[in-house]
Formats: C-alpha cells, structure tokens, sequence
C-alpha cells in the first residue's frame, strides 16, 4: 500500500511515518516540499505518487493568531482539504482527514458524540469545521484534542521547560479536554483506515482533565523518573486570569465509543501514555 502522508513535519505527521504498517510504502511531504493550497502542485505529486491513501496531517494550528489571520488558516484547513480531497477522488485514494474538539462550543454537560452539533467559538475551530465539509462523504475523518509528543511544540514540553526555568507555574483549571499522545492517535488512523472506515469519528486517550490536572500530572511523573529535579508550585487560574485572542471551550471530552468498537478497545488512559512520552524524552532528549 502506498500512502502519501502531508504535514510529515509535525508531530503527528512524524508519528504517522513512525507507525505505519510495514506493507506501506510511504512518501512523505511537508511545507517544504509540498504546498497544500497550491492546487496544481498538489495534483501533480498525487499524479506522481499515486497513492492509495492520503494522510492529512498538516494544519494551520496557531489558535490565537487565527482570529488575525483567519483568510490564510481557511487556505490550508478548509480549501486545502478540499484539493486534497478532489485529488483522492481523481485517483483513486482515499483520504484521512484529521480535525479538532475546537469545532464544539463546550457548552455540553457530558462527552461530544460525532453526531453533535457543532459551534465553534474561534476562527481556528470555524476553518477546521470548513475543512470538515471539504474532505466529503467518502474520507475518514478524526476529531482529535491535546496532542502531544517527544518532539515538537506541545503542552508537555513547554511546562517541563517552565518548570526548570520558574519559581512557580500558573494554569487554567476551568478548560476540560483530554490529552492525546501522538503515536497513540497515528496508529488509530492507520486501523481505521484499514478497516476502511470513513464518515467522523472521535479519538483521544482514555480519561478527561483540566489543563491544571495535566500539569500536576507532568510535574509528578517527571519528577519520578529524575526528568526535573525539583518541583515548583502549580497554581490553578481561571481562563479570564489568562485571557487570550480566541475563546476556547470550556468542556471539550470527546465521545469515542463508536472509535473504539472499530478498534477493538479503548485507548490507554492519558496518564500512561503521558509517563511513557516523558521516559522517551528521558531517554533520547
């Protein structure tokens, strides 16, 4: 199976190489070597390749600095999902899509299914729900939340990082999600689109927490395996203590039952894999 993976510098992109099936023959792209929004471009690497999937995992993913930029994170969430997807179609491929909890307001008092309503609060979450529709009926589609990994710009590592550096460590504790761990999601997309799965699907790690909790929950476990050396106080605020250009949903759990029936089970809970993502960084920097 030949499978074309764009954004493959990211972390997600990076754990989609690292995971795939030893059948796939991957092409990887990234910013440098493919532009998304550049129809013809991306058309003729799909001509090139002939893949039989295509793994999007490129994003425009600056949240705050969407709500100023919303015309260039449209290009490459929605209009580029949409030359993705007519390459798909026109040679035969299929495609993965991957989207985000920011598509739900938070106003839910319990975990958003699939079929939820959707109301995004930012332009980020707007131009991901466009992108949504322009990956069509027929692609494998994945809201996702929190992701992490050993590399790249994340929550984990930038807390490991304040909390060597600062006296102490304020996070938002009224913002609930769960942490996602990347390899741990490129591995589900891999399954699923096996299985031949498409239409919208959920998936994280198992489990829910506030930013706060997750914190904590570095904090312990890096102090535990000698990652940090010493701990500092982590003090809960509020999201108004912290505000920042775009609103953000205040509950975002994702419902994946229908995710995990297709894979057989549930994901590991986000504290595990947390652990196992903190040895990794102890283990190779």
């Amino acid at each position: 199976m030949k499978a074309l993976i764009v954004g493959s510098n990211g972390q997600l992109g990076r754990a989609l190489a690292a995971t795939a099936p030893a059948d796939a023959e991957i092409v990887s792209c990234d910013a440098d070597t493919l532009d998304i929004t550049d129809r013809a471009a991306v058309l003729a690497m799909a001509d090139q390749v002939r893949p039989a999937l295509i793994l999007n995992a490129a994003a425009y993913t600056a949240v705050d600095k969407a709500e100023q930029e919303e015309e260039q994170a449209h290009a490459v969430n929605a209009t580029a999902v949409g030359i993705l997807a007519d390459a798909a179609q026109m040679f035969d491929a299929r495609l993965v899509h991957v989207s985000t909890d920011f598509v739900f307001d938070g106003s839910s008092g319990i975990p958003y299914a699939p079929s939820a309503t959707t109301n995004p609060l930012s332009a980020y979450g707007r131009t991901k729900l466009a992108g949504e529709g322009a990956a069509g009926p027929d692609a494998l589609i994945v809201r996702t939340a929190w992701v992490y990994a050993p590399t790249g710009g994340n929550f984990v590592r930038t807390m490991l990082r304040v909390m060597a550096q600062r006296p102490e460590v304020r996070v938002v504790a009224d913002q609930i999600g769960t942490p996602t761990y990347a390899p741990g999601l490129a591995s589900a997309l891999w399954a699923m689109a096996g299985q031949g799965s498409s239409g919208i699907y959920h998936y994280t790690d198992a489990g829910a927490a506030s930013w706060y909790d997750f914190a904590i929950a570095i904090q312990e476990e890096a102090l535990a395996i000698g990652l940090l050396d010493h701990a500092v106080p982590v003090l809960p605020i509020a999201t108004a203590d912290y505000p920042t250009l775009a609103k953000r949903p205040h509950f975002s759990v994702l419902d994946k039952t229908s995710t995990f029936e297709c894979l057989g089970g549930a994901a590991p809970h986000w504290r595990s894999n947390l652990r196992i993502m903190l040895k990794e960084i102890k283990a190779h920097g």
